[in-house]
């Protein structure tokens, strides 16, 4: 259980949620914020140092660029798609030109999945509009699975 900022009640850990994450030697974030027009949680720019998310600065500059915008503030459910339908409409996608750009940075980009499955019975809800439109754009979609 975590204690919310805003209320003296607890509520369970999120069981999942999802992040568009944009990374790469070349990635440029503040044209990724632009880009999106939202507020990532968290960036990082070649050879500057950074962030994270504790608030402590790395020690060494980042290797490379990264962009990352997630869903776990913002939703509370334990289902993926709560957390995907949420990217998509936040981030307006899908967008017919991402592909091109951010191949022109020599950008990844991943929809990563953090899911719960410590009791070994649920199953990952990605739908399959989602992983096509990942596809459609020059992206992966990867679970990240806690058992």
């Amino acid at each position: 259980m975590r204690p919310e900022a805003a209320s003296s009640k607890t509520e369970p850990h999120a069981l999942a949620h999802a992040t568009l994450i944009i990374s790469g030697e070349f990635v440029e974030p503040d044209f990724w914020t632009e880009y999106f027009g939202v507020t990532p949680f968290s960036v990082r720019t070649k050879g500057k140092r950074y962030s994270y998310p504790s608030g402590k600065i790395s020690a060494r500059p980042a290797d490379s660029g990264f962009w990352a915008f997630g869903s776990k503030s913002a939703i509370r459910s334990d289902h993926l798609t709560p957390h995907l339908d949420y990217l998509k409409s936040a981030l307006a996608l899908p967008r017919d030109d991402l592909r091109t750009l951010a191949k022109a940075q020599g950008a990844k980009l991943a929809l990563w999945c953090y899911w719960d499955n410590e009791t070994g019975d649920r199953l990952p809800d990605v739908p399959d509009g989602i992983r096509r439109m990942m596809e459609r754009m020059g992206g992966t979609v990867e679970i990240d699975e806690y058992r």
